[in-house]
């Protein structure tokens, strides 16, 4: 189903900032225009899932060598 659009103002969009949220929040989408020139889009964001402990494990290693000294040329890179 194609979400309801709606157009206002800057003016409009300021007077009625409240009842806007609320009809995004409904699902509709609103575009602010400014001279007639659509520059913002007003749009409902996602719901935010629960994470998941551990759900990346496995998706990255840490070297064994992790906490040893960088080589000299890699460390030269960074004095300059």
């Amino acid at each position: 189903m194609a979400r309801k659009q709606v157009v206002v103002n800057v003016h409009e969009a300021k007077t009625h900032f409240s009842r806007l949220l609320d009809r995004v929040a409904a699902g509709e989408e609103v575009t602010i225009a400014k001279a007639g020139k659509p520059v913002a889009r007003l749009v409902a964001i996602g719901p935010v899932g629960r994470r998941i402990l551990g759900a990346d494990a496995g998706r990255l290693v840490v070297p064994d060598d992790f906490n040893e000294p960088l080589p000299g040329d890699v460390l030269s890179d960074f004095e300059g």
